[in-house]
């Protein structure tokens, strides 16, 4: 557990985010591993299944995602304001609520895997693979919960290291799964699935373990939980519309499909390729803004306002020089991105189409989302929902199906940085106003 309320604001930010962002590095490389070896040994059409089931798993758990990441707010707070009671009713609580949720997620998403892909116009040559990868994937959906909480609320205590090391293992072990799924026992697409939900499965039991024997605060057990329904309308307040953002962007995530998907198997493969470049490039911005959330949440606890915005220069600074990195890099050596998933030309030359616009605006989407984790650290989430919604649903999409219709595939990649410089001058223009200031949890008489 580590305290944010005292001590050099940006040396404190990077030290709490280098962890996480090392952590969600080897996060996406579960992802980055199946594609990688299903592009390699299987091909584009089950490297374009493996991409859209992306979307459509995002859809379904984002809701559920963001009224945990309200209870984690929720943590930072009474941890700042030294109330551990409160933390670990907290905690309790959100666990309650996570099985629960995982269970109905699991059975939904596999009833409804292949009416969701019809929906998005996915070509038929790619629904058998998608859906089979699809449904086995939401069989993991229980231990994913459980590893994310658990990951979530050492964050709110302050701990960003433990996960990780947890996570480097488990990244490790799905790599040697799918190896000896998919290359050796020839279990094709749903080898990549299966040993995606293993590894989930064995981070989060060995996790609780761990925790269970060794920390002070976090004690996991299926008996003797204690649902706080005060402390749980707390969460929802701060939660839901976290929640309903990351479910429109899901939905905006499977509407841009939608318009991918009228474009082939070639574009489809390739926008898939470049969707986890795109989640490596954005990782920096959303592990920082993370930290940040943390970081405003224990020093609103503390009744430490002031450093906030010291925290906030500091937090630019850093997330932009990477930022800038990532962008060099995509630029310069595109092709060489690309062809550690695919070998096929087409799908290489697409991509690098992409790259080349997108890719040189991160610094942009780093700076929007470090912004808003200022306003979600303070409680104050239903302002960044919005222009997170306005920049999506009422730039990117219309825009990228406009575009896309006059110039093809490349006006979908256009209409992407063009609603992210709308998004982060909206996100300035509310932070500048400074009421995010008032939307605590924490009264101080708690």
């Amino acid at each position: 557990m580590k305290d944010l309320t005292n001590g050099h604001e940006g040396k404190l930010i990077l030290n709490f985010a280098i962890p996480m962002l090392l952590g969600n590095v080897f996060q996406q490389l579960y992802s980055v591993i199946n594609s990688v070896i299903v592009g390699h040994f299987l091909g584009k059409q089950a490297l374009a299944a493996v991409g859209a089931s992306f979307p459509i798993i995002f859809a379904l758990i984002s809701l559920t995602i963001g009224i945990a990441t309200g209870c984690t707010i929720v943590i930072s707070q009474f941890y700042g304001a030294k109330d551990i009671d409160n933390v670990r009713r907290t905690i309790d609580t959100m666990n309650i609520f996570l099985f629960f949720a995982s269970a109905i997620l699991t059975v939904a998403g596999i009833l409804l895997s292949k009416p969701i892909f019809r929906l998005i116009n996915l070509p038929d040559e790619i629904m058998p693979q998608a859906v089979m990868y699809f449904s086995i994937s939401m069989l993991g959906t229980i231990p994913l919960f459980g590893y994310h909480s658990t990951s979530a609320i050492l964050r709110g205590l302050g701990d960003s290291k433990t996960p990780l090391y947890f996570l480097i293992i488990s990244t490790v072990v799905n790599a040697l799964l799918d190896l000896l799924f998919i290359v050796v026992f020839k279990w094709g697409i749903a080898g990549a699935a299966i040993a995606t939900v293993l590894a989930q499965t064995g981070a989060f039991f060995t996790t609780v373990i761990y925790l269970n024997r060794t920390h002070k605060i976090i004690r996991f057990s299926f008996f003797n939980l204690v649902f706080d329904k005060n402390i749980f309308i707390k969460g929802l307040k701060i939660g839901l519309p976290t929640g309903f953002q990351q479910t429109f962007v899901a939905f905006g995530m499977m509407a841009l499909y939608w318009i991918v998907n009228g474009f082939g198997t070639d574009v489809i493969a390739a926008y898939s390729v470049v969707g986890r470049i795109d989640a490596f490039a954005s990782m920096p911005a959303m592990n920082f803004g993370a930290a940040l959330s943390t970081f405003v949440g224990q020093n609103i606890g503390a009744r430490k306002t002031e450093r906030v915005r010291s925290g906030l220069i500091a937090t630019i600074r850093m997330s932009s020089i990477i930022a800038l990195s990532t962008t060099a890099i995509v630029i310069l050596f595109p092709h060489a991105v690309m062809h550690l998933f695919t070998t096929d030309a087409a799908v290489i030359e697409i991509g690098q189409q992409y790259l080349a616009i997108v890719g040189s605006f991160y610094i942009v989407f780093s700076t929007m989302f470090v912004v808003a984790g200022v306003m979600r650290g303070a409680g104050d989430t239903l302002i960044p929902m919005f222009i997170t919604l306005f920049s999506l649903w009422l730039i990117r999409i219309p825009l990228a199906y406009f575009l896309s219709r006059h110039i093809g595939a490349t006006g979908i990649w256009w209409a992407i940085p063009i609603a992210w410089v709308l998004g982060v001058t909206a996100s300035f223009i509310y932070y500048s106003t400074g009421r995010w200031k008032t939307k605590s949890v924490i009264t101080y008489s708690e």
